[in-house]
């Protein structure tokens, strides 16, 4: 048809052993936000590699502008208008924003890189997007919502008629979502087909206009955004109905397990909260409000400057992370793959890492007690791996995620830290992360998690304490819970902590 700018047929991707896309079949057409969504390990990635032009397919064809191609090269995509921007960000800190729009096609004056003419060429895309942005600044200076729009500038730049989006909302806040969703309704009035790819679900039946699924490489099918409901989508992506998103529990006590008085250093200033024991407290806040700061001065990645910390009513102040897990506090981070997995290692000596001195008998590690470890682990977490031998980075994100969780109640904590525990999960996993915490505080384990995700932070928390810039701004009971309510503690509204 003459509006299918894109036409993917019969593809299929065969790698030993494994079919990552099996005779698949889509359209997209000209103009339109179209969803792709399906859980990890469902074939999406593997689909973008092919009309990108970083793999080719097994079989079948991709059709642009109703040219045919057995294959595309990343260079002859680029020419045929494709672009994507990937949630990992592929900028050049050290140079301008115009700089990194231009890269590898520096506009010249003579044999000079003519720096004016791209400048003004910057300011005519960021104008064109709707966006005031200097492109003189330097893009270690700019926030991460701004490195955002400087990736889809340099994407756009060269007058992409598609443009695929890999996760554009996961490392941003709540207002720099809203002005990248605001970019892609622009480009869409202008014509550019978008391909998005997104596990907020909340998203994509704010943006698209049709919302294709994959499940385990095979295409599911394709509905109308207004023809389909979260109940339906899920469905479809997991294959199963997901009966709860957030487990109902009651399993808070009086007990306070820990109480942080004027807490102060690593950015924060007089903090003061308490966690109970059987709790899940959620931090929140928007990104630089201190969270993750916070959470990393409990954990003893940074030393306490003033204030008090009370475990079970004793003052401790953890001198080390080493240090912390001694006294029952572990710490799942935010990024799994620089801070939580070792991606070259297997899942057997990851999970048996914080355990790895119970497991050693004089200087030798009782191997069979090691894998029967493991092993236990990977069944009561529900870790899908071929064995125990693969590499953690071969694993799924959620998979990566359990891996981490499974070695810290090794060294069974009391007090586990959360920080952004579903950030690129798909919906399958995310509610099986959500199942497992649940189970943790029902055993009376007590969680702090911090969440940049609105209805994962209120579908989970039993309280919330909120901060912003540094400084706490108050606390709220499940009662008292709504999106406006944080948001205006979150810009800096004050409350009374409780």
């Amino acid at each position: 048809m003459e509006d299918h700018v894109l036409e993917i047929r019969d593809v299929s991707k065969w790698y030993p052993g494994v079919k990552a896309l099996n005779n698949v079949n889509l359209t997209f057409r000209r103009g339109e936000v179209h969803a792709l969504c399906g859980e990890n390990g469902a074939g999406k990635s593997t689909l973008i590699k092919c009309i990108s032009g970083a793999i080719r397919p097994t079989a079948g064809e991709i059709v642009i502008g109703g040219e045919r191609f057995t294959g595309l090269t990343p260079a002859l995509a680029k020419e045929k208008g494709i672009a994507v921007v990937y949630q990992e960000f592929t900028l050049a800190p050290v140079l301008t924003a115009a700089e990194n729009i231009f890269m590898g096609k520096f506009l010249k004056k003579g044999v000079m890189i003519d720096r004016k003419a791209m400048y003004r060429a910057a300011e005519k895309i960021f104008a064109r997007m709707g966006i005031e942005l200097d492109p003189r600044s330097y893009v270690k200076d700019l926030t991460t919502g701004y490195q955002q729009i400087v990736e889809i500038a340099k994407a756009i730049s060269a007058d992409a008629r598609i443009l695929i989006m890999d996760e554009p909302s996961a490392p941003l806040t709540t207002n720099e979502v809203e002005a990248m969703m605001e970019i892609v309704r622009t480009l869409k009035k202008e014509g550019v087909t978008i391909i998005y790819i997104s596990h907020r679900i909340e998203e994509i039946f704010e943006l698209a206009d049709r919302v294709s699924v994959l499940r385990d490489g095979e295409y599911i099918g394709t509905k109308d955004i207004g023809d389909t409901d979260r109940d339906d989508l899920i469905r479809m992506m997991v294959g199963r109905t997901l009966t709860q998103t957030y487990p109902k529990r009651s399993c808070r006590t009086d007990e306070v397990v820990l109480e942080a008085r004027n807490l102060s250093g690593n950015g924060v200033k007089n903090i003061s909260f308490q966690l109970h024991k059987g709790e899940i407290l959620g931090l929140g806040g928007l990104i630089g409000a201190g969270r993750t700061e916070l959470c990393e001065m409990l954990f003893g990645y940074y030393p306490i400057r003033s204030g008090e910390l009370y475990l079970k009513g004793r003052p401790v102040k953890p001198a080390s992370p080493a240090d912390a897990v001694k006294k029952g506090i572990a710490l799942v981070p935010e990024d799994r793959k620089k801070h939580g997995i070792i991606g070259i290692m297997s899942v057997l000596d990851n999970l048996t890492l914080s355990t790895i001195k119970k497991l050693t008998s004089g200087f030798v590690i009782d191997r069979r007690s090691q894998k029967k470890y493991a092993q236990d682990q990977v069944d009561a977490m529900g870790i899908k791996t071929p064995d125990l031998i693969q590499k953690v980075k071969n694993l799924s994100g959620g998979n990566q995620q359990k891996v981490i969780l499974g070695r810290w109640l090794g060294a069974n904590p009391e007090i586990l830290i959360f920080d952004e525990p579903t950030r690129g999960i798909d919906v399958g996993a995310k509610a099986e992360i959500y199942k497992l915490m649940t189970q943790l505080v029902e055993e009376g384990k007590s969680i702090i998690m911090i969440s940049s995700e609105m209805s994962e932070l209120l579908g989970m928390s039993d309280r919330l304490v909120i901060l912003a810039k540094g400084r706490y701004t108050g606390t709220l009971t499940a009662e008292e819970f709504n999106q406006e309510t944080v948001l205006k503690y979150s810009s800096g509204g004050t409350g009374d902590e409780s």
